[in-house]
């Protein structure tokens, strides 16, 4: 078993402000086991899950079943409620307890990612809960030697040496196993192509299907099964709809729920002075790094993850509102991530197999708007700093660099 400190301690920083705290991700990141580790930290304690036919005869004869709690001292309890979103009226429930119960108990609710479908609601529960989010694993959580906040943006272009080796094989394993706990601490080729295949059928064939009014469920795996091949550049909804023979909405619509049942993630364009950008068109990754045969493009889709987790992981602990984007102009130049606060860049960091000099396109988009820059190698001894006129460009192994992100 893998200490998840990392996210632990967002729980810790989140409970202190909240007596309502929901744990949201992708299926199968560990949520069961982390609502029973954090758990483990009280004295007093009640761990509950839908998916117990036992506990959910108890909710339905009392509503108020944790008070029969048997304490072991006067300290609060924990009580964590697990996949509750499966009970039908599970929004005003939690009202209910929240409005009645926030001064004597803590709740952790945790369950799958249906629990982010209603967080821009504003209904019963706006302004009754904190969430955070538990991602797969990455090579900032398993290399445990991340910078705090602010020590980081300090200098995002500082890098330390740390164990070289452990941070090569733990990148080498999230490309073979991906970051998911099941595969990833099997640590086998074959287990991980049987987990694969059956996460991304449970997901579109139980999931997507049990909650949304998709019909075609047979071209939504097909249109999944397409997007490996698309990893890299800007995706055309156009010319996917004409290659499933389907409706340009359909797509659209069907890409939507991938998004929000976390199978993938999008980024749309940075624009802001960026002469001639491209401004419609988003790129797209999928948290199932192995799935993408081709080297170069499963390496940018392993670094877009590491910075998606690290910027919905500012968002979660109230950093700033941060968000992660590409730039890309008419003329086809091109970086592959920025990272911006609010309206505000603030790091571009592009991606290379093994191209050891900066990129023109890095340079331009970096005399524009005056941030610092990372580019990042697959594979490479050691590390330098470029000058680009008033600025630097950091080329490092990703690696290396990836593991001390915040």
């Amino acid at each position: 078993m893998i200490d998840r400190e990392l996210y632990i301690k967002i729980w810790r920083e989140l409970s202190a402000e909240k007596n309502m705290v929901f744990m949201a991700g992708p299926r199968q990141t560990g949520k069961t086991t982390l609502g029973r580790l954090i758990a483990e930290g009280f004295a007093n304690r009640l761990y509950w899950s839908w998916d117990i036919p036992r506990d959910r005869a108890k909710l339905i004869k009392n509503p108020d079943f944790f008070e029969a709690l048997a304490r072991r001292d006067a300290s609060t309890p924990c009580i964590v409620l697990d996949e509750i979103h499966k009970y039908r009226d599970w929004k005003n429930y939690l009202k209910g307890v929240y409005d009645r119960f926030r001064d004597r108990y803590q709740f952790l609710i945790s369950g799958s990612g249906r629990l982010d479908l209603y967080q821009k609601g504003g209904d019963s529960l706006a302004g009754r809960y904190l969430l955070f989010h538990l991602w797969p694993f990455t090579q900032a959580e398993l290399g445990n030697r991340r910078l705090s906040f602010d020590e980081f943006w300090k200098n995002p272009l500082q890098l330390s040496e740390g164990d070289r080796q452990k941070d090569r094989d733990i990148w080498e394993n999230l490309s073979r196993f991906s970051g998911f706990p099941e595969p990833y601490l099997l640590g086998k080729d074959r287990s991980y192509l049987r987990w694969s295949r059956a996460y991304a059928q449970q997901l579109i064939r139980e999931d997507i299907r049990d909650l949304t009014d998709v019909k075609l469920i047979s071209d939504l795996e097909t249109l999944y099964e397409l997007l490996p091949s698309k990893i890299g550049s800007p995706l055309s909804i156009t010319s996917l709809a004409r290659d499933l023979k389907v409706a340009y909405n359909s797509i659209s619509q069907w890409l939507s729920i991938f998004e929000r049942f976390f199978m993938i993630i999008r980024l749309s364009p940075w624009t802001g002075k960026i002469a001639r950008a491209i401004q419609r068109e988003r790129k797209v990754y999928l948290w199932d790094s192995p799935r993408i045969e081709g080297p170069a493009q499963r390496f940018e889709n392993m670094v877009a993850l590491e910075l998606w987790r690290a910027v919905q992981g500012w968002n979660d602990l109230g950093y700033s509102r941060f968000s992660l984007h590409f730039i890309k102009n008419k003329e086809q130049q091109e970086v592959d991530f920025l990272i911006a606060e609010g309206r505000k860049p603030r790091l571009l960091v592009e991606v290379k197999q093994a191209d050891t000099q900066p990129t023109p396109a890095l340079k331009k988009f970096q005399e524009t708007l005056k941030v610092p820059a990372v580019q990042l190698v697959q594979e490479l001894e050691g590390y330098r700093l470029v000058s680009n006129k008033d600025q630097r460009i950091l080329i490092a192994p990703a690696f290396q660099w990836l593991a001390q992100v915040p």
